[in-house]
């Protein structure tokens, strides 16, 4: 049978671990920007691109 030391250390590494990867996932949702962000100081599809 496991001590109830060890299950408290599991218990508190398990939740840690789970912060940062919803943390992380979280994060990483919104690094890069969509295709409409990126590409929107080029103007429209088939036309000059706006003078700068």
């Amino acid at each position: 049978m496991s001590s109830l030391t060890k299950q408290t250390w599991t218990k508190r590494y398990n939740r840690d671990r789970n912060q940062n990867r919803a943390r992380k996932a979280k994060m990483s949702r919104r690094s890069t920007l969509s295709a409409a962000e990126l590409f929107a100081g080029f103007g429209e599809p088939g036309k000059p691109a706006p003078k700068a």
